[in-house]
């Protein structure tokens, strides 16, 4: 006799608590088991030392921990997700095992939904259930749209919207949901967590020191504090939690119900970072091109001496070169600082925004494809609800107006001030009229 089973398939929700998903598997009637994949499909396009791995692959092994002492499994296997879930079907058949479903959260990256709808097929064909939740956001982008069922591309008229669908749902979508309130576990069979060094990764990526900068917990006294200290990149005003939305260490309702007891601008924040997933869905092919294909008109520059300059931190701008010294030393940049450095590649080198989203995408611990995109287009002006093209951050104003002290800058660029420090690749009057004759002449063509 095969006992039927759920399988929940963890993806960027490594957390039992408050998981929607998991919630639904367990709902189900089956006994249910769950599994991570470490997609090769992705794997492969990183380096060797890459501490965003090593993050995934040490909350992976807590992840196992915390099903084992809730009485359940969580495979773990290292290939392609399709090959990885044929694979694991058949292989819990061989145990007794039949899977009736696959459950699994919605995510919205052009690869991801490709995915999963390549899973969806096969589970189809096998006449397999195949369900998607929603956990990643609070509201999927299908929630929030304008009267006439048109997306929004503002960000503004979005978010009142966005509060609007909140306050009409007819069950509270912030409400946490308790997994291990509901069903049973399935008794299968153990599987190791597959090693840093099998799938081709330094065991130095698994240091969690690598991962220091996001390593505080949540406080009220920060995000209430938020408005008046989130520009200033000396201070931590700031709450790091953009790691833990990034694969789901923390559930985004708990984060939400947060910034609704402490915080409106910082609640604003979260919704961004909504919009920018629906921006992405309604429109993918802003992952690659200008959201407004007008602006890929625009001449770049091939400037790969500028571009180095500006990936060392050796502008002679010291806010832009501390901000990238701090990114490739921690993994993380300040959001003020990502603007400035931003705008800084975009327009006083005049390189293409995309140069700088992939180096970002490289280096970023807290990398996610919808909100890097959408800042990127942000500041070269080509997104949507985009700064202006005429719009150029002077970098020594910025420095003046939130590091007047300059003990952001001291910190990463220590020879500031002294006859070791750089001068500047480019002059900011120079820079700046440049940009805008080059933008005007690219906008205006007919």
């Amino acid at each position: 006799m095969m006992t039927d089973i759920s399988l929940f398939w963890h993806r960027r929700d490594l957390r039992i608590a408050d998981n929607k998903g998991l919630f639904a598997a367990r709902s189900s009637g089956h006994p249910v088991v769950g599994l991570f994949c470490f997609d090769r499909h992705i794997l492969e396009r990183l380096q060797s030392l890459d501490r965003r791995v090593g993050y995934i692959h040490h909350h992976v092994g807590l992840l196992q921990q915390a099903y084992r002492e809730s009485g359940g499994h969580m495979l773990a296997h290292h290939g392609h997700p399709l090959e990885v879930i044929q694979r694991t079907v058949k292989d819990l058949e061989r145990q007794g095992f039949k899977v009736k479903e696959i459950h699994t959260n919605r995510d919205y990256s052009p690869y991801s939904v490709s995915r999963d709808s390549g899973v969806a097929q096969w589970c189809a064909d096998s006449g397999m259930g195949f369900h998607l939740h929603e956990d990643h956001v609070i509201l999927p982008p299908e929630a929030v749209l304008k009267d006439d069922g048109a997306p929004y591309t503002v960000f503004t008229p979005y978010s009142r919207k966005w509060h609007k669908v909140l306050e009409a749902a007819h069950q509270d979508p912030l409400a946490p949901s308790d997994p291990l309130s509901e069903g049973s576990w399935a008794s299968v069979e153990a599987v190791p967590l597959p090693a840093l060094e099998s799938m081709g990764f330094d065991a130095e990526s698994g240091t969690p020191s690598g991962w220091a900068a996001f390593d505080r917990p949540l406080d009220a006294d920060t995000v209430s504090a938020y408005a008046e200290r989130r520009d200033i990149p000396s201070q931590i005003g700031t709450t790091r939690m953009s790691l833990h939305l990034r694969f789901g260490t923390v559930s985004t309702r708990s984060l939400v119900r947060f910034g609704f007891e402490h915080s409106d601008k910082w609640l604003t924040e979260l919704i961004w970072r909504e919009f920018y997933q629906a921006i992405l869905h309604h429109f993918p092919h802003s992952a690659q091109d200008a959201f407004r294909a007008k602006y890929d008109r625009i001449p770049w520059r091939q400037d790969e001496d500028g571009f180095a300059a500006w990936c060392a931190g050796r502008t002679g701008y010291p806010l832009v070169d501390a901000g990238m010294r701090e990114l490739n030393e921690t993994g993380f940049m300040h959001n003020r600082v990502r603007m400035v450095v931003a705008s800084f590649l975009c327009k006083h080198l005049l390189v293409d925004w995309r140069w700088g989203e992939r180096y970002f995408a490289e280096k970023l611990l807290d990398f996610e494809l919808a909100s890097n995109v959408g800042g990127w287009q942000w500041a070269s002006g080509s997104g949507c609800d985009a700064a202006p093209y005429f719009r150029v951050f002077n970098p020594e104003s910025q420095m003046k107006k939130f590091d007047p002290q300059g003990h952001y800058v001291k910190r990463w660029v220590p020879e500031w001030g002294t006859p070791d420090y750089v001068a500047p690749i480019v002059e900011h009057k120079f820079a700046r009229q440049r940009a805008i004759d080059t933008y005007k002449a690219a906008l205006t063509e007919v």
